[in-house]
């Protein structure tokens, strides 16, 4: 099987080929935005985090800008900085550029203010635009796709319909010779020695229960119990009612494959196949992860209706609820009510979603491209602002 993409100089295959915007610091954003609006072919990524932080919170965020910077649906990168932040801007810079990107840097404080910026900024992305629309696709074997796997927005049709099919679409992935990243930890919780079965080892299976132990301990240094937050209220009222039975059905998504490896947020991959990524469940930091860690493409899987998509990697959206699907088609991609309704099978809805990978991976577009729903994006972070 193969797809059409873009083949970037240090081997990996993009899906998309934007000049990503790169705000280094929340106090940059407004001229990201800026940028992007005047320049059409580019695409920025906004979040509230790099100043104010503990060390080990402003070396994640320099990190995931890294690996943002480095994804491959990005053809060319300009970081937009404040001047004064805490993000190590030039390291960054360095890093991405050392994947063979062309990387520039704006600082406000330096070119005189938010206009100048913006108008400076846009000269340069004009022309990264023009040097990245000369690159075609070109035929990619499917062992390049890097697959995230995402669930929101669940409801009780989630672990008996959208879920497990797209378990099955992660191991046609993963057969293909492509990697299947499956993150969630807070979604673990309770079905965690069922996931560990999976594991490629007793060591594997061993680092995914400290991730677990990890984030309820969390939970707990505030005087919470992780079970106060999880399900959420829109969960409880899609018919889940415990944190246990949310994550029978979370997992179920990460199919049949061994887990090969396990990796802190953000972290790329170094193996093939199915790997676990540290990362909560809420959208906006898990597909700042998922993208960091080099994904070109993301599944992911609603009840209620989850209308998230991210600024540069295209995410399809799936469902196995049929009012959710007449409710919100402008957000959903695949409908997969079939499955409810006993008229399908898991193999063959596992294999349309597979399908739709390919042909979004090529460059069909997905409802949240289609209408624009990318911008919420943040990062996660550990410890409190100071």
């Amino acid at each position: 099987m193969t797809f059409m993409g873009y083949r970037r100089k240090e081997g990996r295959a993009g899906t998309r080929n934007y000049v990503g915007l790169l705000s280094t610091v929340v106090c940059a954003n407004e001229v990201a935005e800026g940028i992007a609006a005047r320049v059409a072919g580019t695409v920025p990524f906004l979040h509230h985090q790099g100043c104010c932080q503990t060390p080990v919170d402003i070396a994640r965020v320099n990190s995931v800008l890294t690996g943002l910077g480095r994804n491959p649906n990005l053809a060319s990168v300009i970081l937009v900085s404040l001047g004064c932040e805490s993000t190590d801007v030039e390291g960054v810079a360095k890093a991405i550029a050392a994947s063979g990107k062309d990387v520039k840097t704006i600082v406000i404080q330096e070119i005189g203010g938010a206009g100048r910026s913006v108008a400076e900024g846009a000269l340069l992305a004009q022309e990264m635009v023009r040097q990245a629309s000369v690159q075609q696709r070109t035929s990619c074997p499917a062992s390049d796709i890097m697959l995230g796997l995402k669930c929101g927005s669940s409801d009780t049709t989630q672990g008996i319909a959208a879920n497990p099919a797209l378990g099955v679409a992660s191991d046609l992935v993963v057969r293909g010779g492509g990697t299947s990243v499956l993150g969630e930890v807070t979604e673990f919780i309770g079905a965690e020695h069922l996931l560990i079965r999976h594991a490629r080892s007793g060591e594997i299976g061993d680092k995914i229960l400290a991730l677990v132990k990890r984030m309820e301990d969390r939970a707990k240094s505030v005087g919470c119990d992780m079970r106060g937050g999880q399900p959420t209220g829109g969960n409880i009222k899609g018919g889940l009612t415990t944190i246990e039975e949310k994550s029978l059905g979370a997992i179920a998504k990460a199919g049949t494959a061994p887990i090969e490896a396990v990796y802190e947020y953000g972290q790329p991959p170094d193996v093939k196949g199915l790997v676990v990524m540290d990362s909560p469940g809420r959208e906006p930091e898990i597909l700042t992860g998922l993208a960091a860690a080099g994904c070109n493409i993301i599944a992911f899987s609603t009840g209620r209706g989850a209308p998230q998509g991210f600024p540069f990697v295209p995410v399809i959206k799936m469902t196995g609820n049929a009012v959710t699907w007449e409710k919100l088609r402008d957000h959903i991609d695949l409908d997969l009510s079939a499955l409810m309704r006993g008229t399908s099978s898991y193999a063959a809805e596992g294999e349309r979603i597979y399908k739709e990978i390919l042909e979004v991976a090529s460059g069909r577009m997905t409802k949240a491209e289609i209408c624009g729903y990318t911008r919420a994006m943040d990062i996660y972070m550990v410890g409190p602002v100071i």
